[in-house]
Order: C-alpha cells, then structure tokens, then sequence
C-alpha cells in the first residue's frame, strides 16, 4: 500500500522522542557523548562504540599501506623491465599487498561493523564480554605491524604470496626472519577474529532486546552473525596450519616436506579450506552493509527478506565445500564435486543480486552517497561473480590458472565490491559516529573518479590473462605485447589515487563542521537510528517497540495503522498511559522524508512465529549434510553420500526432539524470542557496562612477545610468558572478590 496522501507533519520523529533523555546541557537534542578523548581513554577502552572506531580507523590505515604497494605493482609493470625494485622486493610487495588487504583491511573493517553496530542494531548496551573485545583489537593491531616490521629485516618481508605455498614458504628457500614474522602475524590476527566471533555469536543469541526475534533483526546483523560461526569454522585450521608451518621452520618437523614424507598438497587442502569461506567472510558483511542502505534510499522495505536470509545460511553452509576448485590444477581433488559445488553456490549468491534490485524496482530512489556506492559494488560484484562462474568449471581453470585473469578476478570480488561497500558503509554511518554530515557533491566526484578508475585498472587484466600473462611476474617480455594494456591498468590506478582526494577534503571539512545530523538523517529502519549520534555511553536510554524489522521505521509511521506493523500504536499508547513521555506534536519531516515513502509496499500483517538461534543453526546443519550427500551421490556415485544422508536425518530428529523438550520445559520464551515484548520493560535495555581495563593491552603484548620469541628468542617468550601469568593472577584475583 502505497504512503501518498499523508500529511508529511503527522509522521513522529526520533529527535523529539529521545529529546527527554538528551537534556544535558549545551547538548542538543539527538546528539550524545561520543568517543573517549584522551590517549590513556583510548588504551583502556572497552566501550563497543570506541573499539569499533579504532578497527575501522586501523583498517583505514591499511587500506592505504595496501593501496601504496598496489602502486608500486602497477608502476614495476607499467612496461617492460625492472623499473623501481628488483625482483626479490616485488615478491615481497606483492606478498605483503595481498596479505594486508586480506588479513588487515577486509576482515578486520567487518569487525569493526560488528562491534559498533551489531550491539545498536539489537538493543544491547555492549558486546557480551567487553574486555574481550579489547583483547580481540589489540591483538589484530600487533599482529599487523609485526607483519609490516618485516620490510626493515636483513632478509625483506615475506616473498612467497598471501597464500604461503610449501615448499616457497619453508626454511630453504624463504630463510630470512620476515617469512617466521608474516605466520606470527597471521597467527595474532586470526586469534584475534576467532575471539571476535565468539563475543559476536554471544552478543546475538544473548543480549537482543525484548521483541527483537530471530526474523527482526536487521539482515546486517545476521550476516555479521552468520559470518562469525564460518570464521570459527575457519580461522582455527588456518591458526593449525600456520603453527605446522612454522613448526618446520624452527624446530625440523615434516609436515610440509616431500623430500621428508610431508606433502605441501597438505598445506593447499588446509589453507584453502580457510581460504574459499575466507572470501565470504568478507563479502558477507559488505553484503549486508548493501542490504541495510539500499531499502532506506528507495522508500521499500527490502525485497525477500526471509529469502536473503536463507541465501546467507545457503552460502555460510555452501563455503566450506568449495575449496578445493583453487586446486583443480594439481590433479589431487574430485573435480566434478567441487566444480558442482562451486556452480552451486552462485545461486543463493544470485538471489542477493535479485533481492537488492527488487527493492529498487518502483521504489522512490534518492541518490545518496550510500546508495551510489551501493550500487557501484552490486555493478562490480555481479561482474566477478560471472567471472567465478566461468573458473568453476574446471576446464576454463586449467588455461586461467595462474594467469592475470585470476587476478582480475579476485580484485571485482574481493576488491572492489568490499571498496565500494566499505564507502558506502561511510558515508551511511559517519552522521551516527560523528553528529555531522558528510558533503554530497565531493562524493559523487569520488565515486566517478573510482568507478572510473577500478574498471581501468582490472577490466583490461581479463584480457592479459586470456592472452598467457602470467601471475606473480615482476617483468614480461617487449615480444608479448602485454605493454598497452599494462600501462591503461597502471593509469586506472592513477585514477583510484586521485579519487581519494575529494574523499579525504570531505572528510576534513566533515569533522569541522557542526554536529547537526540528528539522531535519523537518512530516516531509516533499524534500531541504530532510535539513539542520539553519536550514541551516549550506553547506546540507549530508550527503544521504540520491536514489532518488525523496521522499528525506526514504524516508529515514524506509528500514527497510522494501516503503514507501521501492527501493535506499535498499542505500544507506544500503553507507555504514554505509564510515562507520559511520548511527544504530541511531531516536528516537520526532514529532506528525504517525502510523499513518495513507498516503505509501506507488501508490508505483511500477519507477525511470523518466533524462532530461536539454536533451531536455525542445527536446522542449517542438517539441511547442508543433506544437500552435500545428495551432491556427491549424484556426481560421483559413492556411498559415503548415504552417510551424510543418514546424519543429516539424526540432526534433523535431533532438531526436533531438543525443540519439543525445550518447549516442554521453557513454555514462557525469553523476551527476546517473544513477538509481543515491550522494550520499555525491565528487561529491556541490557545492562552490561563495560568499565576501562589496560589488562586486555597488556595480554595483547604478552601473547604477541611468546608468538615472536618462537622466532627471536627464547628471553622474549618468558618475557610475554611474565606478563600473561600476572595478568591472569589479577584476573583470578579479582573473580575471587
């Protein structure tokens, strides 16, 4: 039903509803504490709001130390012969390259989503365990710089590639302290994403606020959720693998050494297996930065929600059963599974595409920053998912591999989607951090001279990988008439720098400009936007009523029944009988706030049934061992898909029968699994509050000094060893009081 004909000064805003509880003094309304100000702040901090900053600000420094050795790539092969480095530093550059924007920028700016916005989004005051959390971004930042220390060794970085191949990566032929600081590096930060995901998957099954089902949450959230339980999946055989690696390097083990019964086979099935989940690890938060901006910008609610959530549960399952389409080419895997598998998994990957032009299909569009990028990264993801279709099927693969063509294709995955999402997330959330705006015009300037820029540089990579040439060369050949088109990608990088100049005024001018954003400038859904901006200390003093996965939304629309979900008006009625502090008099609506909200178009009136973490998860099991016997029978023909048939059929009897007893014991749910829970209830806004610690910076640098003395020496690990134990000892100690 369409919103036309409303009186645009009948819609309720959040100002004047958090006005109340915003009357401090010289603070305007919708406007809140913001971030910690001193430096001994910032080190003790464990405030979600603060620590999702410094990931976000740490994964910016990255990005651009990332970005600098991307330029240094593209001048050394702007045109034949060695121009700037020699050949072991362009191993060494195009190493740390990949890792930094793999294991430093991507992942960890997903993080920093989680931590600023999952606990906004679900009504919690915090993370689950905050100190934790703290522990989590210390030992991701050690973990970077100790990756980078290694250019300022006697041997260079690491020169072997972000994937660290045996026998490349062993003592023999990578001897230098470099290679033994890259696997520390990539130990500390994977550490650091596995505690991570754990504080994310509590915070979510724990702390939602009363109403906020399952099937209300913001898809962001259950994307970052369902992110968390594939990097517990994944990171951990990562962690083993690299341990086993540096194993051989520093103590004579095998395990990797063919001339010594170990097999670097090994190696490529375990750091794939982290490897193929890794690029959805990525993409996932990105998609559902995507999902979240794309309906506040065309006036629709999102198109399919509860099928963008199944395809996230299609692909989180689906990942793990990909890996080995990197390895077609050894002739050690089962090709039809995995080229079967790989095919597969463009599916639910195609539904997203589907669902986010469903929502724009007839909605009233406002191009926005947040939404041109958003729309550049669906450009860009849809043009390397085409590609990874065609090097899914084994016989294209066994020509591509190893070619630019690969390249290309890892970068419109893997590069420019999380670049364009990564924009589009800041410009979206920056009024919410800050207070303030940034400047429209400098940012579409931006986004032409990347989009520009990106499709130079890679595009033509397509094509110098059809023509034969090769990946990881710091030099080709006159004779191969690779020159043109190596000097347009080195030019569209150019371009990609120069973009970021209108980027960095607008930011400039942003942080010295007034804080007059207000609490919802974009009037979006989720709850994020029902608090001040920045938010105060403990994210809310109130919350609207949970009744859909738009609160905000029926928040402004309450005064209508036929356009907000039901029960809001019923809600809000009953607290203005209680409290009396609901406005009267609604203030105009803003700039985007227009007759054409066409928010209210399929909005269901029926509310869904309540559905509980633990069934959807075990659920998702069984349905995937389902899927990927009924697969492997059907490609190959072997029993051991009847196996898989038969466990899938015990989980799913396992589901059921763990269901029916927790009913049968629990007939009252939690408040967070009921439809009908007001979040101005007791319950409602959790009280977990975080108290500043150094403990978790001190365990950070204890944890990385016993990592470092595997390769610096044994009186750097009892240092690091000391400072662990006391911190533990005070920990203990202070769990006794």
């Amino acid at each position: 039903m369409s919103t036309i004909g409303y009186e645009r000064s009948s819609l309720v805003t959040v100002d004047e509803m958090i006005a109340p509880t915003t009357d401090a003094p010289g603070q305007r309304a919708g406007h809140g504490g913001g971030l910690p100000r001193t430096l001994s702040e910032w080190l003790t901090t464990t405030d979600h709001k603060a620590i999702g900053v410094a990931y976000a600000m740490t994964s910016m420094v990255f990005l651009a130390i990332g970005g600098l050795l991307a330029g240094v790539i593209r001048a050394e092969l702007a045109e034949p012969g060695l121009q700037l480095v020699n050949e072991t530093t362009y191993n060494s550059v195009f190493t740390i390259h990949g890792s930094v924007m793999v294991y430093l920028f991507a992942v960890p700016f997903g993080f920093a989503l989680a931590n600023y916005l999952i606990p906004l989004q679900i009504g919690a005051a915090d993370l689950a365990f905050p100190r934790l959390n703290a522990l989590s971004y210390w030992l991701y930042l050690f973990g970077g710089v100790i990756m980078l220390l290694g250019f300022v060794t006697d041997g260079g970085a690491a020169g072997f590639g972000w994937f660290a191949y045996p026998p490349l990566s062993g003592a023999s032929e990578s001897p230098g302290l470099g290679a033994d600081l890259w696997i520390i590096s990539v130990i500390l930060t994977g550490t650091s994403g596995t505690l991570g995901a754990v504080n994310v998957i509590a915070t979510v099954t724990m702390l939602r606020a009363p109403g906020m089902t399952m099937f209300r949450m913001p898809i962001l959230t259950w994307n970052l959720f369902l992110t968390s339980f594939m990097v517990l999946l994944a990171f951990p055989v990562l962690t083993g693998a690299l341990i086993m690696l540096l194993a051989d390097r520093q103590f004579g083990t095998t395990f990797f050494d063919p001339g010594a019964g170990g097999t670097p086979i090994l190696w490529q099935h375990l750091f794939w297996f982290f490897g193929h989940p890794e690029v959805y690890i990525i993409a996932l938060p990105f998609f559902g930065v995507v999902t979240e901006i794309i309906p506040v910008f065309s006036r629709k609610p999102i198109f399919g929600y509860r099928g963008l959530v199944l395809a996230t549960l299609a692909i989180s399952a689906l990942s793990t059963s990909v890996w080995a389409h990197h390895m077609f080419t050894t002739g050690q895997v089962v090709l039809p599974f995995f080229a079967a598998t790989s095919f597969l998994i463009a599916v639910p990957t195609g539904v997203k595409v589907f669902n986010w032009i469903g929502t724009m299909w007839g909605g009233s569009l406002h191009f926005e920053p947040p939404l041109v990028f958003a729309i550049g990264f669906i450009v860009t993801f849809v043009a390397g998912g085409l590609t990874g279709v065609m090097l899914a099927s084994p016989t294209l693969d066994f020509n591509l591999s190893d070619t630019y063509f690969v390249v290309a294709h890892l970068h419109y995955v893997m590069g420019g989607t999380v670049v364009f999402a990564f924009f589009a997330a800041v410009y979206f959330w920056w009024p919410k951090v800050t207070g303030r705006m940034l400047g429209r015009r400098l940012a579409h300037v931006q986004f032409a001279l990347l989009f520009i820029g990106f499709n130079l540089t890679f595009f033509v990579m397509h094509i110098l990988g059809r023509d034969g040439m090769a990946r990881r060369v710091a030099d080709y050949s006159p004779t191969d008439e690779f020159e043109t088109l190596n000097l347009i990608s080195s030019l569209g990088m150019l371009v990609i720098t120069l973009s970021m100049i209108p980027f960095f005024v607008n930011i400039v001018r942003g942080l010295r400009g007034p804080r007059d954003a207000g609490a919802d400038p974009w009037h979006a859904n989720s709850l994020e936007w029902a608090t001040s901006s920045p938010p105060p200390e403990h994210n809310f003093a109130w919350l609207p009523p949970i009744r859909s996965e738009r609160p905000v939304f029926d928040l402004r629309w309450s005064g209508h029944d036929d356009v907000a979900a039901p029960g809001v008006a019923t809600a809000l009625a009953w607290r203005r009988d209680e409290s009396g502090t609901v406005a009267d008099e609604p203030s105009p609506p803003g700039p985007l706030d227009d007759d054409r909200d066409t928010a209210a178009h399929g909005k269901e009136k029926v509310v869904e049934r309540s559905i509980t973490v633990e069934t959807t998860l075990w659920a998702g099991v069984a349905v995937y061992f389902a899927v990927i016997g009924a697969i492997y029978i059907a490609v190959e023909g072997d029993p051991a898909g009847i196996s898989l048939l038969l466990l899938a059929t015990g989980l799913g009897g396992l589901v059921a029968g763990w269901l029916w007893d927790f009913r049968r014991r629990h007939p009252e749910p939690r408040p967070q699994d009921r439809l009908d829970a007001d979040a101005s209830d007791e319950t409602g806004v959790v009280g977990i509050y975080p108290t500043a610690s150094v403990r978790p910076l001190a365990l950070a640098a204890g944890m990385s000094a016993i990592a470092l003395g595997v390769a610096l020496g044994s009186w750097m690990t009892i240092a690091g060893l000391a400072i662990v134990a006391s911190q533990v000892a005070l920990l203990v100690r202070d769990a006794d009081r």
